[in-house]
């Protein structure tokens, strides 16, 4: 009895000790933290292995369908399989987080758009552009739009205002709150003086779905996934947030066309963690601008999508998200000011 006292006191003391050199050698990460070093081989070599491309949305968003397309043909460019996958919540935040923390040797790199800005500003997230590498910026989006049942007794944006106006919170607006088309929103009610009902609905797909079952009244979605329900029908737009109408659009109507100063331009890039090598990113940056530059393929794939292939390298994609984050915080300050008042 009293060597297995004996024993299980020595096996209680090296359990001690043992856990105490684990809690000492092991620390937390914060996010952005580099999680290995990457070696000069390594740099070399890049890319040697399968990319994975982060989404922070669902499946068959925009955001999903471009990254799937440029996917395919800059892999072939670099040689390496590409593969995307999505990681949605939280308005994008949850799927950037995972790059923030990634190892930075190039084989993680986030494809996202305006909303890792607005997450920051709303308070949803505690990150932005700034805290990533970012790569480039390959396309843009002048297409935004608000799109409504068919039947709906408003058929462009000053009919929506006016009955918006005259029934404030009697339409629901479906969309992702502290999020990009969240701001488009205020933004339409400021300058109209509507007043929606807020609904919290999720990504794109989801706006499609929850418009179709009648859930919501408005959503706001890029037109180029829209574009089906469009021709059988189902659903119409009320005008795109564009400076004015394209034929790419179907010659929308723009919002500023139709006397309403509401303007949003999306742009999607790939971006990141901030400490992987410059060498690396460079080399993704490089096979992004000869596919969005020089791939007819690609040019002409990515216009069906309803997109505009427009490459801009890191430096001149951070400016660009610096410029456009200063829009959105003066025009968050003033929303907020005018509510105030």
């Amino acid at each position: 009895m009293k060597t297995s006292v004996k024993w299980t006191c020595i096996l209680l003391l090296l359990t001690s000790i043992l856990m105490i050199a684990f809690t000492t050698s092991v620390t937390t990460p914060t996010f952005g933290e580099s999680q290995a070093v990457v070696s000069q081989a390594a740099v070399e070599s890049y890319p040697n292995q399968t990319i994975e491309v982060v989404v922070p949305a669902g499946a068959g968003g925009d955001t999903d369908l471009g990254a799937r397309l440029l996917s395919q043909y800059v892999g072939e460019e670099l040689g390496v399989n590409m593969v995307v996958s999505n990681i949605a919540g939280a308005g994008g935040s949850v799927g950037s987080r995972e790059i923030l923390d990634a190892r930075p040797d190039g084989h993680q790199v986030l494809f996202f758009h305006n909303n890792l800005l607005i997450n920051q500003l709303f308070g949803v997230s505690d990150f932005d552009h700034r805290d990533f590498k970012i790569a480039a910026i390959s396309t843009f989006d002048m297409g935004d739009t608000f799109i409504i049942n068919a039947d709906a007794p408003y058929q462009d944006a000053s009919e929506l205002a006016e009955f918006a106006t005259q029934n404030p919170d009697e339409l629901s607006f479906g969309t992702e709150v502290g999020g990009y088309t969240h701001l488009q929103m205020m933004a339409f009610e400021r300058e109209t003086g509507a007043s929606f009902r807020l609904i919290d609905v999720g990504g794109a797909s989801d706006k499609i779905v929850a418009l179709l079952g009648n859930q919501v009244d408005v959503i706001p979605i890029a037109y180029g996934v829209t574009t089906d329900y469009i021709e059988n029908g189902d659903f119409s737009s009320v005008g795109v947030l564009a400076e004015e109408s394209r034929e790419l659009y179907d010659n929308t109507p723009s919002m500023i066309e139709q006397g309403i100063d509401v303007e949003f331009e999306k742009f999607f890039f790939f971006a990141f963690p901030k400490e992987t090598p410059d060498e690396i990113v460079e080399t993704f940056s490089q096979a992004v601008k000869e596919v969005v530059e020089n791939n007819e393929e690609y040019q002409n794939r990515a216009e069906s999508y309803y997109t505009i292939p427009e490459y801009l390298d890191g430096e001149e994609a951070f400016e660009h998200m610096e410029d456009v984050r200063e829009y959105y915080t003066e025009l968050i300050q003033t929303l907020e000011a005018n509510e105030e008042s």
